[in-house]
């Protein structure tokens, strides 16, 4: 059992929204049961937990639910922590010389805050100048999804998405910006509904003002 002190210091990296590593926090050992073994699993202990709120799992709409959150957590909203799940990236040579910036703006990204298990929902914009390769425009949405899908803080994801995108595209010439709504902020602690966070990542050409600028224009037209 944890003790009060180690609880309030829970508490407080909670509401801090700490983070602790560029990298998700994963066990040596986390890929070692199937989807079909994990779900087993968290299905048994959902039903506890639900059994604990006084739910009543005999009725027709409550006795589906465990099975349905687990499916739901290992195939879906945390399907990015397993590498399996990664998209298959393919990138193109330059070969019609484009040399400006491309830019993707208002990708819709839903991914979970690591510290309560809610929601956080946004928008991600890319932009990147190539230095001989390009990648296909859905990919960008791939990316953006596959770091999404698993338990998240926002500075580490934006990383995340950064560092993926100078990777595949072999430049740092890329700026991702992500804004969004942290229902740990909205739903609960505070309850601001009105409030976002933004960050920023860049390199690059884009260490140099004028181009962040003209980024800034592009993803604000409507």
């Amino acid at each position: 059992m944890n003790t009060t002190i180690e609880k309030e210091i829970f508490d407080i990296i909670g509401d801090n929204h700490q983070m602790t590593s560029l990298e998700t926090p994963l066990r040596p050992d986390a890929f070692v049961r199937s989807d079909e073994q994990k779900m087993e699993v968290i299905e048994q202990h959902f039903e506890i937990i639900m059994k604990e709120l006084g739910l009543d799992l005999t009725d027709d709409s409550l006795q589906g639910t465990p099975h349905r959150v687990a499916k739901m957590f290992v195939k879906e909203i945390f399907s990015g922590l397993n590498p399996a799940n990664k998209p298959k990236i393919s990138v193109f040579d330059n070969s019609y010389k484009y040399d400006k910036m491309l830019v993707e703006a208002n990708i819709s990204f839903n991914s979970t805050c690591e510290h309560h298990f809610l929601p956080i929902v946004g928008k991600a914009h890319i932009g990147y100048v190539s230095s001989g390769k390009v990648i296909g425009l859905s990919k960008l949405n791939r990316i953006v999804d596959y770091y999404a899908r698993r338990p998240q803080v926002q500075e580490r994801m934006i990383m995340q998405i950064f560092d993926e995108l100078k990777t595949v595209l072999e430049t740092d010439n890329v700026i991702v910006v992500m804004e969004a709504t942290h229902l740990c902020v909205s739903s609960r602690g505070i309850k601001d509904e009105t409030s976002f966070t933004s960050t920023l990542q860049y390199g690059g050409v884009f260490n140099q003002k004028e181009f962040r600028d003209d980024f800034y224009i592009m993803i604000r037209k409507e």
